[in-house]
Formats: structure tokens, C-alpha cells, sequence
């Protein structure tokens, strides 16, 4: 039987302590000498670079040339001896250049590289044609020219392909032509890459044009509360430097973090980060209480719609019109808010006739309580949202069948909705937009284009040219934003796939379903159903 173990010896955090304070102690002690010797230590260490300086231009000297350079030296220290405050000012004079000797250096730039100042000469030869003229004296691009004179200051990447330019161009250019302004733009795009997007800053009082390449948007923000008043729907999320609010949303969800959260724990993919919104307003006071999305197949109009429904359902009412068919939005069907949601052509039109009397109603009824100075009842103040998907294919199918535009229903609620607090969603694609109604055209101030569209096609549907370039190929939900007569923002719509989609992500599943309203028991739940045609 052998003998027990030796019991280990221990040393605690107590038996540490007094090592690691002291280990503490010098650390201070030592930064705090550094700080403090640190003017004696620049000079010190200038005085050493003048003097090996001296030493080396001593040493360059030929032999015939150092007797007289001694004598010129030493003829200058007796003159400065002489002279009143001489040995002072020339002891400063020495200080003063021992420090600036001594200074600590940052670092030198290692330039573009010869890939990039290859990329900035050929930018600079493309860009003679635009911006040089004949009868200039002294211009400032010619073939064969110095490009570092007009660019001022560049940033390049890894590549060396640029990332940030400033470019000076001379006074004679029209820079107040959009169409000079997007020769320009047109060329410096397709000379620094297609594939990004950028976006550029004219100044036209210093004549500076400044080319910045755009971080892409993030696509990891999914369907969840924002933190909004009543009457803002948050379209989608932005640059900061186009929207000084900023909202906290959870980015990075996935479905690891989704199975930890139910589970109670933390997660850890998830981050919550402030990210700048593209909020739109509704409500009496609103000068665009109307919307209108439009993009190619599978550029996320739809996504929108449903983002925005998720929004409206827990402060009003929601009548929904899927003119695909394709039952997109068959998770809302029987949920609490939800009046309908129609896509057989004879629900449409029964629904949307009944969202026009409604309108009618309400607006005679906050008419009459105005009249009496009573405040308008609470069925009239509750908002009441018409989201229609695809009218042009319900258009199309009632010219067919010989039946009433769905379109000509939306013109009591797109011209008196305002009043009447109805709001009106519209989405199509854009190769149908010439089908869509006047009354759907005029109305719908608050414009989304998403997906992949030309620079023609973004001017036509938002009213004003995009402030970046697009970019052939773009994720779902990415495209452009403007409310009324305001400026354009880029946009990126937050993740709001189908939750019964077989292709939706478990993360992004649970993160509808928890937005969307319990069913409505009874037999209004029974009554409101998804109906097809």
C-alpha cells in the first residue's frame, strides 16, 4: 500500500496579488518617465541626427576642401560669440533643430503601386477629351500630361483599383448640365469597374469632383419591431451619409442563433448595430400617403409588401390583392387586422368596392364630427392599408372577361384616402408599368424601384436621376427609394421571405412568425380567408 500524494502547493490569487501590483507599479512607473523625459529623449536622439549628419557631409568633403571649411566654421562661431545674446540664440537655434530632427516620423504612404499608377494615367488620358480645351494657355489635361497635378488625393485598395478620388477640372466646364455632369460619371464608372457602386460629390464653387466607392448594403437584417412612431413604415435601411437617424436593429441573425434564443440562451451570431433608416409617413398630414414598388421578377417587391404589412397590422387594418395568384401572402389569411386577402378576380373586385365605400364613409364621418368639434370616431382613426400586388395581371384578366378595371376601384381611395386615413400600396413589375392606371401613376408620391434597372428606367419611376451608379446584379431587395419631391436614397428592403416557403431559411421563418398576429377565432376567422379564382 503505498503512501497518499503530497498535497500540491497552491498559490492563490492572494499569493499573486503583490507580484502583479508591483509588475502594475512599474508599468506606470515607466510610462509616466517616458512622458516625462520624452522632450530630453527627441532631443537627444536630434542631436544625434545632426551629428552624425555633420559627420557625414564631413566626411564627403575632398581633403583640399576641409582646411577652409574649418576656418569658415570657426570664423562664424567667434562672430556669434561677439555678437549680444549670440551664444543664447544660437544654444536656442540649436534646440530648436535638434527637436525638429528628433520628432517622431509617421510613416511615409507607399503610393498606388505600379498597377494603380497605371489605372490613374489611363483615368487621366480618358479624361482629356471632357474636360480640356483648344484655346486654354495652361491646361490642366493634356495627352501626355502629369496626372498627380489635377488629382489631388487618391485611395486605392489592394488592386490597386480606386477606391475614393478628388479631381480637380477647369471653370470653363458645364458642370451645371446633367448631361456634361453624366458624360463624366458615365466614363470614370466604367473606368474604375462596373461592378461596384459609387458615388459622386460635384462642388461646383472649387470646381472639385470627388468619386467614392459605396460599401454594399447590408442583407443580414431580417423582420423584426423597429423602433417607430405611429404613421412611420421603415422601407428598408441606407447609407449614413444620406440619413442622420439611425434605428437599433438585430443584424446577423441565422438559424443557430434563432434555436439558442428559444432555447433561452444568448446567441452569439446576432449583433445589435445603429443603422440608418428610409422611413416613410403616413397619416392626415402626409404628402405622400400612397406607395408605389416596382421591379423585375424576383427583385423583392413582394418582400416589401409584406415587410410593410408586418408593420401596419399591429396599429390598423390590412386588405390585401395578390394579382399573381402564387399565395405569397397566404401566412396573413384568417390573422388578426387582416380583412381579406383576395386573388380570384371576383373577390378583387368585391373587396376593392367595398375599400372605396369604406373610404366614402369614413370621409363623411370625420367631415361630420369636424363640424360638431368632436374628434373623429376610433374605426375612422384606426388606419385601413390597401396592399395591391400585380394589378396589371388583374387588369388584364378583367379585359379579358369583359369585367371592370380593378384599378378604376382604387381611385376613391388614392384621391381621398389622405383624409379618410386609407393608405394604398401598390406593386408591380417594371416591364408592366405602362399598364398601370392614372389615377395609380398620379397618386403614388412615395416611389421603390429595386432590383436591376438603367439609369432611364430609376429617372422615369422615381422622378430624378439616382445619386450612384447601378450595378448590373444586385441581391433581392437592393434598389432605390424616393418620398415625394425629396432626395433618393439607396435602399435595401429588411429580409421578409414567406414563412411557408419551403427555400425560407429556419431564422428567417421564426422571425415572421413571431410578427405575424394570432389567427382570429370565431367566425370572423372562419370568414377571412385567402380565396382563389
Amino acid at each position: 500500500m503505498g503512501l497518499p500524494p503530497l498535497p500540491r502547493l497552491r498559490i492563490g490569487g492572494a499569493g499573486r496579488a503583490p507580484f502583479r501590483r508591483g509588475r502594475e507599479f512599474a508599468r506606470t512607473a515607466a510610462d509616466s518617465a517616458a512622458d516625462v523625459l520624452h522632450p530630453l529623449l527627441a532631443l537627444s536622439r536630434g542631436l544625434r541626427v545632426l551629428a552624425a549628419g555633420g559627420r557625414r557631409r564631413w566626411t564627403e568633403l575632398p581633403g583640399e576642401q576641409r582646411g577652409p571649411a574649418f576656418f569658415v566654421a570657426a570664423a562664424c562661431v567667434f562672430v556669434v560669440f561677439l555678437l549680444p545674446y549670440g551664444p543664447l540664440a544660437s544654444a536656442i537655434g540649436l534646440l530648436g533643430a535638434a527637436g525638429w530632427a528628433g520628432r517622431v516620423r509617421a510613416p511615409a504612404s507607399p503610393g498606388p503601386g505600379a498597377d494603380g499608377t497605371e489605372r490613374l494615367r489611363l483615368l487621366y488620358e480618358a479624361l482629356v477629351p471632357y474636360f480640356a480645351a483648344a484655346e486654354d494657355p495652361d491646361p490642366l489635361y493634356r495627352h501626355g500630361g502629369e496626372w498627380s497635378r489635377p488629382f489631388e488625393s487618391y485611395d486605392v485598395d489592394a488592386d490597386g483599383r480606386l477606391t475614393r478620388l478628388v479631381l480637380r477640372y477647369p471653370a470653363y466646364f458645364r458642370d451645371g448640365e446633367p448631361e456634361s455632369r453624366a458624360r463624366v460619371e458615365q466614363l470614370l464608372y466604367a473606368k474604375s469597374g462596373r461592378d461596384r457602386e459609387y458615388l459622386f460629390t460635384w462642388d461646383e464653387e472649387a470646381n472639385r469632383l470627388t468619386l467614392a466607392v459605396l460599401p454594399a448594403l447590408s442583407t443580414a437584417i431580417c423582420a423584426q419591431r423597429f423602433v417607430t412612431a405611429p404613421g412611420e413604415t421603415v422601407l428598408g435601411f441606407t447609407d449614413a451619409s444620406s440619413e442622420r437617424r439611425t434605428l437599433p436593429v438585430l443584424e446577423g441573425a441565422d438559424d443557430e442563433t434563432e434555436a439558442e434564443a428559444d432555447a433561452g440562451g444568448t446567441g452569439g451570431a446576432a449583433t445589435t448595430r445603429d443603422v440608418p433608416p428610409v422611413v416613410w409617413r403616413t397619416g392626415p398630414r402626409s404628402t405622400e400617403p400612397h406607395l408605389l414598388a416596382l421591379g423585375r421578377p424576383g427583385s423583392g417587391t413582394t418582400t416589401l409588401l409584406r415587410s410593410i404589412l408586418l408593420q401596419a397590422l399591429p396599429h390598423g387594418d390590412v386588405l390585401v390583392v395578390d394579382g399573381s395568384g402564387t399565395g405569397e401572402y397566404a401566412c396573413l389569411g384568417g390573422r388578426a387586422g387582416v380583412l381579406a386577402v383576395e386573388c380570384g378576380l371576383a373577390g378583387v373586385l368585391a373587396t376593392l368596392e367595398w375599400a372605396g365605400h369604406e373610404t366614402e364613409r369614413r370621409l363623411l364621418a370625420a367631415n361630420r364630427a369636424r363640424q360638431f368639434g368632436h374628434p373623429p370616431p376610433e374605426d375612422v382613426q384606426r388606419p385601413l392599408w390597401i396592399v395591391v400586388d400585380r394589378p396589371s395581371a388583374l387588369s388584364h384578366v378583367a379585359a379579358a372577361d369583359g369585367r371592370t378595371d380593378p384599378q378604376e376601384l382604387l381611385q376613391v381611395p388614392l384621391r381621398h384616402g389622405r383624409a379618410a386615413n386609407v393608405r394604398v400600396v401598390v406593386a408591380d413589375q417594371l416591364d408592366a408599368a405602362e399598364g398601370l392606371s392614372e389615377a395609380v401613376r398620379l397618386h403614388t408620391r412615395a416611389r421603390v424601384i429595386l432590383g436591376p434597372a438603367s439609369l432611364e428606367q430609376t429617372t422615369a419611376v422615381l422622378g430624378a436621376p439616382p445619386p450612384t451608379t447601378p450595378v448590373p446584379e444586385v441581391p433581392a431587395g437592393r434598389g432605390y427609394a424616393r418620398l415625394g419631391a425629396g432626395p433618393v436614397h439607396r435602399l435595401q428592403v429588411p429580409a421578409t421571405p414567406d414563412p411557408y416557403d419551403d427555400a425560407t431559411s429556419e431564422g428567417q421563418r421564426r422571425a415572421v412568425l413571431r410578427l405575424l398576429p394570432e389567427p382570429e377565432p370565431g367566425p370572423r376567422g372562419e370568414r377571412v380567408v385567402a380565396t382563389k379564382g
